[in-house]
């Protein structure tokens, strides 16, 4: 008997976990990561950050979202859309609190909080602002067409798929991690659930030589 989506979706994702370990094992091995990554307490840094290819995708405010917007400062990037049930919530209002504490403990680190949907059926510019701002107004919304968005996701290493429901609705099933962009556009390290605020912005902090 065939494998449902959701089913797919748990051995491509438990495949990708198993890889990404492997390779991070591999790299560490290969290129040592500097003093101050290997000290980050909630994250995976990468031993090497990996550069960004370009992109461009719609923001809830009408402009553009695309490489050169995540130069200059640290971004914390998270997928999702705004129909998820718990993970999207959870997640935003960890955005928020990140936010606060970042604001409290390092309001000189330049730094940007960045949700893209993989819903764009559903989440227009209207549902990802108001999504996005009940959480807090810092937040970054942003989608694009399927094709940007593979594109997009796919560098990152993130995963997604549409999984039909009873009576002609759907969900999406996707990674959970956080991602933490450097000032070069490069993907820097990851943040795996359950995520606690303290400790992200610790560690971009670290990461950053602000400690």
């Amino acid at each position: 008997m065939p494998a449902s989506p959701r089913s797919t979706l748990w051995i491509i994702l438990g495949a990708a976990v198993l890889a990404g370990a492997a390779g991070l094992f591999l790299g560490k091995r290969m290129h040592p990561a500097p003093a101050d990554a290997a000290a980050i307490a909630h994250g995976l840094a990468y031993p090497e950050p990996r550069p960004l290819a370009p992109f461009t995708l719609a923001r809830a405010d009408g402009k553009s979202l695309t490489l050169d917007d995540l130069r200059g400062r640290w971004s914390l990037l998270f997928i999702g859309f705004t129909h998820c049930p718990d993970v999207c919530p959870t997640t935003l209002t960890t955005f928020a609190q990140v936010e606060k504490q970042f604001a409290a403990a390092a309001p000189a680190l330049t730094h940007q909080l960045v949700f893209v949907s993989v819903d764009p059926e559903r989440d227009d510019a209207a549902q990802l602002r108001s999504y996005s701002e009940y959480f807090s107004p810092a937040i970054i919304a942003a989608t694009g067409t399927k094709s940007e968005l593979d594109a997009f996701t796919r560098q990152l290493g993130v995963l997604y798929v549409k999984v039909p429901l009873d009576g002609g609705d759907y969900t999406i099933d996707h990674s959970a991690q956080i991602m933490l962009i450097d000032p070069q556009a490069r993907l820097a390290a990851i943040f795996r659930p359950p995520h606690d605020a303290g400790s992200i912005v610790a560690d971009v902090r670290t990461l950053a030589g602000d400690r």
